[in-house]
């Protein structure tokens, strides 16, 4: 199934309500797969309730959880505690532990992808989706909208025409008028000019009644000489024509032999043409298939690859098709998101104690730390989440630090390919917050939709009362596969609960344990001891020596409230007791890891001191180191 990632409190019903079903092969199980599921079954079985004082504990199989401490949060008690469940085991990514029906979907997918791989389509971008109904109405909205505009518009030009009509109608009269008052003007001066044209005219008729008297007496000597030149006209247009049929026959011929010429190629340039048919008619040359790599490992190269495609399966419910087009939108994303570039992006340090990794759990899974109480601090929360773009950069940054973190994964079938998550609701900003319930459900839905299975165990830790009660009402409807891999403490159960799946030594200073950053004595290579310290009890604790030696300790109580000494008492019946360090009560509000040093100089043993005078429970963690001191 698809991861559960980290979820602040205003996340809880889509962390906690997404379901998560077991794969249930198609072929009948064997024997031991039966008796395995019986076992199961009958572990699945709810304990029988436990409190203690005002806190809802629940066991490893049902997790430790605190409903109240205080009088306003009463209401809790006496409430069923949260519906218990077996702790949840990883499944086997060995190809060969996989029932009969895993392993025909696992080569099924196999060769889905590697098809898609041949053809080039497995990082191609989708067609574009048909539209929706609900899309078509829109724009039939729109469109009527649009049309109810266009009408409004033609009514509103009809009026602004009618308006120009009319003022072009005044105008057409005024010019009417002045036009009736050019025509007289031009009838006037017609009159005037046609006396004038009259005068004109008379003048010269009389003047041409002379030129025909001289003309008539001189027409025999022209006519005479007119026909000689006509006939040495005729006699060279004759001849120039025939010159010029000749020119037009000469030309036509040479144009007819060039058209002989272009209509009857040569045997080469047929070969050449049907040489290009061939080449079209052939098929082109087959790609090499598509190279498509997921955390840095190819989709289908070796047992890694089966350990990727198992992810997508189970978390798809084995069902191939389903796990075929998540692969596809995953590798599509991984592109348009750009993530081998994000890598290398330097994104600032802002977020560092927002979520960070820090040790490993029991089984050597990496723990990832969620402090959602962080953006209490309001310059930190307008930084992140007061624009679109700044929700955006936080984004990409959760998404580079899972990516690291992710390909750090040992994704052999028998490595851990997984990673616990533990997040801290202590002062988390709640409901409110508009900005960050929208970047945590943006965030949320590309882990889930694209880093399948990478969860083995998510803890929730400084859970308030009302959480613990709205779990217990939503836990009838979660599988027990979901509920399994689950766990929730209240404030003063958190570092017992953490305990349980990490060691002391693992466990960040802030959350009850003893690891620290920078340089110190001890590292997380050094082992604790933890011991509970009964109610009203004083509990020692004792390091012996026979030579000189050098010691050095540290130890802490989750929660103090206590009195802590150390002293030093030798073996010889005549020697005295050294006060290493003085008695005194170490409030809660004192919480820290106390380091001390003892140079041994004569056989004897140091006596670390604490006693509990509350009515509660406290958990003791120490170690030790001792060095010899050469003469």
């Amino acid at each position: 199934m698809a991861e559960e990632p980290q979820k602040p409190a205003e996340e809880v019903v889509a962390a906690v309500a997404q379901p998560e079903t077991e794969a249930q092969p198609d072929k009948p199980v064997p024997e031991t797969d039966k008796e395995t599921q019986a076992d199961k079954a009958e572990a699945a079985v709810p304990e029988a309730e436990k409190k203690e004082g005002d806190a809802v504990v629940v066991t490893e199989k049902a997790v430790e959880g605190e409903a109240a401490e205080s009088e306003a949060e009463k209401p809790v008690e006496g409430k069923n505690q949260i519906a218990q469940s077996v702790s949840f085991k990883e499944e086997s990514y060995v190809v060969g532990d996989l029932p009969e029906a895993q392993k025909k979907a696992l080569d099924d997918l196999k060769n889905l992808i590697q098809e898609a791989l041949n053809k080039h389509e497995l990082s191609s971008p989708p067609p574009p989706p048909p539209p929706k109904e609900e899309d078509k109405k829109k724009e039939e909205a729109v469109a009527a909208a649009e049309e109810k505009k266009e009408e409004v518009e033609e009514k509103k030009e009809e009026a602004a025409a009618a308006e120009e009509e009319k003022k072009e109608e005044v105008v057409a009269a005024e010019e009417k008028k002045e036009e009736v008052v050019a025509a007289a003007d031009e009838k006037k001066e017609e009159a005037t000019a046609a006396e004038e044209e009259k005068k004109e005219e008379a003048a010269a008729a009389e003047e041409e009644k002379k030129e025909e008297v001289a003309a008539a007496a001189e027409e025999p000597k022209v006519e005479e000489k007119a026909e000689a030149e006509v006939k040495k006209e005729t006699v060279e247009v004759v001849e120039k024509t025939e010159d010029g049929a000749k020119t037009v026959e000469a030309i036509g011929e040479s144009v007819v032999s060039v058209k002989v010429e272009e209509e009857g190629p040569s045997s080469s340039a047929v070969a050449v043409e049907e040489d290009k048919k061939e080449e079209e008619a052939a098929p082109p040359p087959p790609q090499a298939p598509e190279e498509v790599s997921i955390w840095g490992i190819p989709l289908l190269a070796d047992e890694r690859s089966d350990v990727i495609l198992l992810k997508f399966l189970r978390a798809r419910d084995f069902k191939v098709k389903d796990a075929f087009t998540m692969i596809k939108n995953t590798v599509r994303w991984r592109k348009e998101f750009g993530i081998e570039s994000l890598i290398e992006e330097d994104l600032g340090s802002d977020w560092d104690k927002v979520v960070f990794t820090q040790g490993v759990d029991k089984e050597g899974h990496p723990v990832c730390y969620n402090v959602f109480g962080e953006f209490e601090n309001k310059e930190l929360y307008q930084k992140t989440f007061s624009d679109e773009e700044k929700r955006q950069k936080f984004i990409r940054w959760r998404i580079q630090l899972l990516e690291k973190s992710v390909r750090k994964l040992d994704f052999s079938p028998r490595g851990i390919s997984t990673i616990v998550q533990v997040n801290d609701l202590k002062n988390s900003p709640g409901l409110s917050k508009r900005e960050l319930r929208q970047a945590t459900n943006q965030a949320l839905q590309l882990l889930q939709d694209n880093y399948p299975e990478f969860v083995a165990k998510q803890v929730f830790i400084n859970v308030p009362w009302w959480y613990l009660a709205f779990s217990r009402m939503i836990s009838a409807f979660l599988t027990q596969r979901t509920k399994s891999k689950f766990v929730f403490a209240g404030p003063s159960k958190s570092a017992e609960t953490l305990f349980k799946y990490i060691a002391p030594e693992q466990v960040p200073v802030q959350y009850g344990g003893l690891s620290r950053e920078g340089e110190q004595e001890f590292s997380t290579a050094d082992p604790v001891t933890e011991v509970t310290i009964k109610p009203a009890t004083k509990h020692t604790v004792e390091f012996s020596f026979a030579e000189k030696s050098h010691l050095v300790w540290e130890l802490r109580v989750v929660g103090w409230d206590v009195s802590h000494g150390a002293e030093f008492a030798p073996s010889a019946d005549d020697g005295y007791t050294v006060i290493v360090q003085k008695s005194r009560k170490i409030a809660p509000a004192d919480e820290t890891v106390i380091c001390n040093s003892f140079k041994v100089g004569e056989p004897g043993k140091v006596v670390l001191t604490i006693d509990n005078q509350t009515s509660k429970k406290k958990k003791l963690l120490y170690r030790s180191k001792t060095t010899p001191i050469s003469e």
